[in-house]
């Protein structure tokens, strides 16, 4: 994916809808993209790195304490919930048969952004309290 479609991409995305341009550039700068090989592990559960990954391509298996979960694919995302609370990783992310490639955001680079931007803490909020109906919903 070029530089020039990832501001297009993410502003798709949940997490990122209805960001300003402006907002959404400087969450760009900040972050990087990365490029996993197939099998390889993208987290561990437990690890104490934080950070949130968009995937952009390929796909990644998920398991939560031995439990295997829906796969990831292009436009998911992982570690929105260690990049607010700081705690370890919970759940292991492993890049699927052709590889995966991400937008990464550290929570170093993350937490400005939120600070200068509620409008960027108000989505993260949305995309979080979403996510929990739909866990809540599949009991």
């Amino acid at each position: 994916m070029s530089y020039e479609s990832l501001p297009t991409f993410l502003a798709k995305i949940d997490l990122f809808e209805g960001l300003s341009k402006d907002t959404l550039s400087d969450l760009i700068e900040r972050g990087t993209t990365l490029k996993v090989p197939a099998g390889s592990h993208v987290v561990e559960q437990g690890a104490n790195d934080a950070g949130l990954q968009v995937v952009l391509a390929g796909s990644a298996d998920v398991e939560v304490n031995g439990v295997v979960r829906e796969p990831l694919k292009v436009g998911d995302y992982f570690g929105e919930i260690s990049l607010i609370d700081g705690l370890p990783r919970s759940a292991t992310v492993v890049a699927g048969p052709d590889g995966l490639s991400t937008f990464a955001l550290s929570a170093l680079a993350f937490e400005p952004v939120v600070k200068e931007n509620p409008d960027v803490a108000q989505a993260l909020l949305k995309a979080l309290t979403a996510r929990i109906r739909s866990l809540e919903s599949e009991s």
